[in-house]
């Protein structure tokens, strides 16, 4: 689903498509972030060990160069607006079995995005 931003918003926003993590997986990380300030998501994400993790954090850095670059928002003011996880599309893998069955294996993408902004009390 498409989302987009008005010109006039102190947002910015950025998105990674066809990750190779699960989205549930995905999701986990994206609610430790979410409501954050800027530089205390990036620490977070930095310490987290789990796997989806660091695709987060390039898509965060990405959003905060969007906002930086395009909107001309000042990096120190940031706070992690909204983010979520959409379900891509699942590559299908088979495993034999035994007897000469096969099973199904689902490899599962994600599309993460990262909208950041200023948060309205600290503006004027």
């Amino acid at each position: 689903m498409a989302r987009r931003i008005a010109k006039d918003a102190q947002e910015a926003i950025a998105t990674a498509k066809f990750i190779r993590v699960s989205p549930n997986k995905a999701r986990q990380v994206t609610n430790l972030i979410r409501g954050r300030h800027v530089d205390d998501a990036r620490r977070v994400l930095r310490f987290s060990e789990r796997a989806a993790a660091r695709p987060l954090a390039k898509v965060l850095e990405s959003a905060i160069a969007n906002a930086e670059h395009n909107r001309e928002l000042p990096g120190d003011e940031l706070v992690v607006v909204r983010t979520w996880v959409d379900e891509g599309p699942t590559l299908r893998r088979f495993r034999p079995r035994a007897m000469g069955r096969a099973t199904r294996i689902r490899k599962r993408t994600c599309h993460i995005s990262v909208v950041v902004g200023r948060l309205a009390s600290e503006g004027s």
